[in-house]
């Protein structure tokens, strides 16, 4: 795990895919306690699934976690992520394209998530082609909303899983082809790009 930015009030790193962010039921190895053994105040703002790698943000103490907080739930945190997906998925390489399916929890097939077109919450993603290699694609997200999963169901029901998803559907990779290569903070003056490896 890299440390790429901290001051006074908040810290990044870029997390390796294969990594929790927070503890799990049977896991204590995180991202968060690596963090803390350098900085003790650092606490848990957002969270990327354990396969995603890319940009984690961390506040230093409450008052910054809560302003934090607050930045995600009223959508001031500008998020980008790159996928590479199966198949050659044709579209805007200019402009945005965007998905609007309502996902919900999968119950009976925890941990996953569902389009439910009668019960889920509204989940938006805005997407564009970067380039083709052979028969993926790579692609450039901007979830507007921020559910679980909302990314990897996204794609999953446009018909191109991303890579290395078996939870999902996607081909077999090394790792899940899902990085989030962007963050902006304008409210604290903060943008990083971290560039995917795939």
């Amino acid at each position: 795990m890299q440390l790429l930015h901290v001051d006074a009030g908040l810290a990044v790193v870029n997390k390796p895919s294969g990594l929790l962010s927070v503890p799990g039921r049977q896991e204590s190895d995180c991202a968060w306690a690596r963090l803390r053994e350098i900085l003790p105040d650092a606490l848990v703002v957002h969270r990327l699934d354990m396969a995603t790698s890319g940009l984690l943000l961390f506040a230093r103490g409450p008052e910054m976690q809560r302003a934090l907080s607050l930045d995600f739930a009223e959508r001031r945190v500008e998020k980008r992520y790159v996928a590479r997906v199966q198949g050659r998925l044709d579209g805007p390489r200019d402009e945005w394209a965007e998905i609007d399916l309502p996902l919900i929890a999968d119950w009976p097939n925890r941990p996953r998530q569902k389009v439910d077109h009668a019960q889920g919450k509204p989940s938006r993603t805005r997407w564009r082609v970067l380039d083709h290699e052979g028969d993926s694609t790579r692609l450039e997200l901007e979830p507007v909303t921020g559910r679980s999963h909302q990314l990897r169901v996204h794609l999953q029901a446009l018909g191109h899983p991303i890579l290395g998803d078996s939870l999902y559907g996607g081909a077999p990779a090394p790792r899940l082809m899902l990085h989030a290569c962007a963050l902006a903070l304008p409210t604290h003056g903060l943008a990083l790009d971290c560039p995917a490896d795939f």
